[in-house]
């Protein structure tokens, strides 16, 4: 299994207008062949939010990144850039589960 991480700094005053867009998302990775599930994590002092997947295996998690289904979910933004401060992946896979 592999767990991705999308760290996202967003400026105080579009957090409520981020929210809401994973809010009322399509839900278009829910069905993608090999994701599991899907957690949005809000920070909880001054740090990024945490958008984390997690799939069967890199493979459909890199076949997901290339399908238009992906294009299309991540083109949905009403926010502006300068809302964004920084973002990056992080990729883990999962070795021991209790």
């Amino acid at each position: 299994m592999i767990v991705v991480m999308n760290h996202i700094k967003v400026k105080k005053e579009y957090a409520t207008a981020f929210e809401e867009g994973f809010k009322e998302r399509e839900h278009l990775v829910d069905n993608f062949p090999g994701f599991i599930s899907n957690m949005i994590m809000r920070p909880v002092k001054d740090e990024s939010y945490i958008v984390m997947t997690q799939w069967e295996s890199m493979g459909h998690f890199e076949s997901w990144t290339s399908s238009e289904e992906f294009k299309k979910a991540h083109s949905r933004s009403s926010l502006p850039k300068e809302a964004f401060v920084d973002s990056y992946l992080t990729i883990h896979e999962v070795f021991s589960k209790t």
